[in-house]
């Protein structure tokens, strides 16, 4: 009995199924397509068919998520998955059901693989969105059976091969959108013939060759985007008989010759984007005849010649930007007048005269950057009249005069004068300017003080008035106490005064105030700086003890407080500051012992000398206080027995050096020890690199190894040879290097060489270099510390070193981490090592001469170098020698993918990525004119500049 009622149960059951499948064959597909799904987030949990329930022809897919059927609910007429974070490789074989279907999305996904050509059996089709997924492999053919198609958005996959020619063929398309993945090959000429098209976007291919003239019967067409690519081509004239076009964008895509004066036939265009190119010539002054125009840009080209006087008929015009360009002239006054002026830019050109006295009197304007020209004259009074001007950014011109212009500007946030002219008082009311950030009004003329209300500027970050040489004035009271404040400078000003109490400091990183007339002391309220890094108190007239508390600041990397007048001992407690690099109170009246931290052993003398009472290495050792044979008791005893020990030792040392100094005349190896390495002899060096004999080494070793000295010091050893010829100049630049000290630099220890060869002696660090790094997933906190600390040893090299040294072979296996993973450079400046070695210039017998074209270039490089590599660490080693290529693709694609990479999860994380991707995209500019410099890249890092600002 029981038996037969499972039986029963059974068959009934199978029953109701089969009927429910039966009636139902919407729900059997799409159920059959979420097995094929990874659905990590369940999103399609209610893709179910209930166990029991009275059927009424209505299907239960109808109910599902993301599904729409007719108004009878016997009909799907929608699918939509997107933003569901569903993967997987679509076969296409549930497709063919949907006979009625008119809308399918799938974008915002993870689909891989290819596209499966039976989504083109939906021949209801009007909409098919695909954007934002991974699909990959040439786009599948057979997409004109889809007639109705009016969209088709294909944004951001890995599609490959040729654009389809068969696209034309969709009659009734408006939309196509293509962008965004690797097609290659030119557009065809066929998309000159589409209908009713009326949005074009091809940008952030791989596509080639030349834009096709066809692309001018495009007569629907009213937005066009086919910028991002690799053509070799100019903008064919005839796109000026696209009729309807409002948008154009070809900005980033190789084009070269001239702007073509047709494109003044496109009266209905609102935006003309094409910056990031080679064009030449001038701007066509035809092109203030479209008065439609409101966003022009037509910078990063090689443009000469002045602004057309036309463009003062462009009345909608809100953008215009003709930054980095060699442009001349003067700005025209009815630039001035445009109503709907917001921005404008036009730094780094030749631009001279005075900018137009009337701007910013007609129109909101927002953001002016004429920094890197050659202007004159004042800024205009009205600049800030419509109390929207956020940025003002003129710096590196000459401008003069005062700044009763801007001093109530109360929108301003970023304000950059330095490097002009500017005389007067510093008339900025910062209690009228709550939202400012950053100002820089160094290399001027001003006088006068800084103004004490400047603690009322609760945003400040950065606050610079350097090398105003009469500033003079006081430092106002509570101006550490600003609440963001990380950099506050002011050297060389003729600034009297005590220096103010630190409360509450705990924001600033840099402190600059050397060569001013401060005189009192170092409060011991400095400790409460926790993130301070550097202070540079250098030539002035300040006294008193150096505070005990300033050792325990923990971040505290350099401190400058030479040419003072300080007394008292250094301060123990510095001996174990870990993250210090230099101490330098040389010129001082300090006394006692140099402490004998490790720390200490990497400064030079230069760092203490000038103080006659103070001993200790590097300098002088200390005299004992008490004579050795003037004690008593057990004390005596052991200093004479030490005294026998030490004169044994010197008696033996000197034995084994005259037979070890004969044996070396004979090999001519010499020793050259820097700051750091024992004083041991050239044959303990070969001792360790070589069982045989000294004398008989020539060439044993490969060009680097590892090396334990008899110290038991562990070295990285690195072999050149070099010709006689060389050596006074090569050992000049060597000893150059190994006095090059800082925290992201590998130290140089010392070198041994002969008349044919010479060996390099570096930390050996034993935590593996980046390449090896990159192989293994790592957190973006420490790609941030290791691009910042790249940075940071990039720019030391570039602008601390006098003449400048260039890196030479940057590259992820010449940076290597300690310890504590802290990155530093190794191998710098080894490349122009070589290139002395060689005798390559045997006119030149300094290597301070050798700063010529190839130092620069590569100094250049360098910071192409070093944004090639922060693509390689964004991209987990994906980007691999992406420069050259990487700026084809949109920004905001490549951001997605960038944030993707990292798994970034806070705010912080996603704006240190994107600050950290532009200063890649900047770094890997062609023109080294387009570059930024490495301290303009650690500014920006520091997230106190904006490269995209002109700096």
């Amino acid at each position: 009995m029981e038996i037969f009622k499972c039986f029963y149960i059974n068959l009934l059951a199978t029953f109701m199924i089969s009927t429910v499948l039966a009636i139902d064959p919407y729900s059997q597909a799409l159920l059959s397509l979420k097995d094929e799904l990874v659905d990590d987030d369940n999103s399609l949990s209610n893709w179910v068919v209930p166990s029991a329930g009275k059927l009424t022809g209505k299907y239960y897919v109808c109910s599902w998520s993301g599904v729409k059927c007719d108004n009878d609910s016997t009909t799907v007429t929608s699918i939509d998955l997107s933003m569901k974070k569903l993967g997987g490789v679509l076969s296409g074989k549930q497709f063919s059901i949907f006979t009625n279907l008119t809308n399918l999305n799938l974008s915002y996904n993870f689909f891989s693989g290819q596209l499966p050509a039976e989504i083109f059996n939906l021949t209801s089709l009007t909409s098919l969105d695909i954007s934002r997924n991974n699909f990959s492999g040439s786009f599948p053919g057979g997409i004109t059976r889809l007639q109705n198609l009016v969209v088709l958005d294909a944004f951001s996959n890995s599609f490959s091969g040729s654009l389809p020619a068969e696209f034309s063929q969709l009659a009734n398309l408006k939309v196509l959108n293509l962008a965004g993945s690797y097609f290659r090959n030119s557009i065809p000429s066929e998309y000159g013939s589409f209908k009713s098209l009326q949005f074009l976007h091809l940008a952030g291919n791989s596509l080639s060759g030349s834009i096709p003239p066809e692309l001018g019967n495009l007569k629907t067409v009213t937005h066009m985007e086919i910028g991002y690519n690799l053509y070799q081509s100019f903008i064919p004239p005839e796109l000026g008989n696209m009729s309807q076009l409002q948008y154009l964008d070809i900005a980033g895509a190789n084009l070269s010759g001239h702007i073509p004066k047709q494109l003044s036939n496109l009266t209905s265009l609102q935006s003309l984007f094409l910056f990031r190119n080679q064009l030449t010539g001038t701007v066509p002054s035809e092109l203030g005849n479209i008065e439609s125009l409101a966003d022009l840009d037509l910078s990063d080209n090689f443009l000469s010649g002045s602004i057309p006087e036309s463009f003062s008929m462009l009345k909608n015009l809100r953008l215009l930007s003709l930054m980095y360009n060699d442009m001349s002239g003067i700005v025209p006054e009815g630039i001035a007048q445009l109503p709907s002026l917001e921005t404008l830019l036009i730094w780094n050109n030749r631009f001279s005269g005075s900018l137009p006295r009337s701007l910013g009197r007609n129109s909101k304007l927002k953001w002016v950057d004429a920094s890197t020209n050659n202007l004159v004259g004042s800024i205009p009074p009205d600049i800030c009249v419509s109390g929207v001007l956020f940025k003002l950014i003129l710096f590196s011109n000459k401008f003069e005069g005062d700044l009763s212009s801007i001093s109530n500007c109360s929108s301003l946030v970023r304000l950059r004068l330095e490097d002009n002219s500017f005389s007067g008082e510093i008339t900025l009311k910062f209690s009228h300017l709550p939202d400012i950030l950053y100002v820089d009004l160094s290399r001027n003329n001003f006088v006068g003080g800084i103004p004490s209300d400047i603690s009322q500027a609760t945003q400040l970050e950065y606050f610079n008035v350097s090398y105003n040489l009469k500033l003079g004035g006081t430092i106002p009271a509570q101006t550490w106490s600003l609440p963001q404040l990380q950099n506050f400078s002011a050297s060389s000003c003729g600034i009297s005064g005590d220096l103010p109490l630190f409360e509450s400091c705990k924001s600033i990183s840099v402190i600059d105030l050397d060569n001013n007339n401060l005189s009192g002391i170092i409060p011991n309220s400095a400790s409460k700086c926790r993130a301070l890094e550097k202070i540079n108190l250098s030539y002035n007239s300040l006294t008193g003890h150096i505070p005990d508390e300033l050792a325990n600041i923990p971040v505290l990397v350099v401190v400058d407080l030479s040419n003072n007048k300080f007394n008292g001992l250094i301060p123990a407690e510095f001996g174990s500051a870990s993250s210090l690099q230099l101490l330098n109170v040389s010129f001082n009246n300090i006394s006692g012992s140099i402490p004998t931290g490790k720390t200490f052993k990497l400064m030079g003398k230069s760092a203490f000398i000038g103080n006659s009472e103070l001993c200790g290495a590097p300098l002088r050792s200390c005299p004992h206080s008490v004579g050795i044979l003037g004690r008593k008791g057990p004390w005596k005893i052991t200093h004479i027995v030490l005294l026998s020990v030490g004169l044994l030792i010197v008696l033996l040392g000197l034995t084994f050096g005259i037979f070890y100094l004969r044996r070396g005349i004979k090999s001519q190896w010499k020793m050259v020890s820097f700051v750091g390495l024992p004083q041991f002899t050239a044959n303990d060096v070969l001792t360790s690199l070589t069982a045989t004999k000294p004398t008989e080494v020539t060439s044993p070793l490969p060009a680097v190894t590892k090396a334990v000295l008899p110290t038991g010091i562990t070295v990285l050893v690195k072999k050149k040879e070099w010709e006689a010829r060389s050596i006074k100049v090569v050992s000049e630049f060597i000893t150059r290097l190994g006095n090059s000290r800082h925290k992201n630099l590998i130290r140089l220890l010392g070198f041994c060489h002969n008349q044919h060869l010479v060996y390099l002696l570096y930390d050996y660090l034993p935590n593996g270099n980046l390449a090896e790094k990159m192989e293994i997933k790592w957190d973006w906190a420490a790609k941030f510390r290791t691009v910042v600390g790249i940075a940071r040893g990039l720019c030391f090299l570039h602008h601390e070193c006098y003449p400048a040294i260039p890196h030479g072979d940057l590259k992820p296996t010449n940076v290597v981490f300690d310890e504590n993973m802290e990155p530093h450079l190794a191998e710098f400046g080894f490349k122009q090592v070589s290139r002395l070695s060689k005798g390559s210039s045997p006119t030149i017998t300094k290597w301070e001469a050798e700063y010529d074209a190839a130092t620069k270039e590569e100094l250049r490089m360098d910071i192409y170098n070093f944004g090639e590599m922060i693509l390689e660490i964004l991209s987990g080693g994906r980007l691999r020698n992406a420069g050259g290529s990487i700026h084809s693709k949109p920004w905001e694609d490549l951001l997605r993918e960038i944030y993707n990479e990292n798994e970034a999860n806070s705010a912080s994380s996603l704006e240190e990525i994107k600050l950290v991707l532009e200063v890649a995209m900047f770094c890997t500019r062609s023109r080294s004119s387009d570059q930024p410099s490495m301290e303009d890249v650690l500014k920006h890092l520091s997230g106190l500049n904006h490269i995209d600002e002109g700096q």
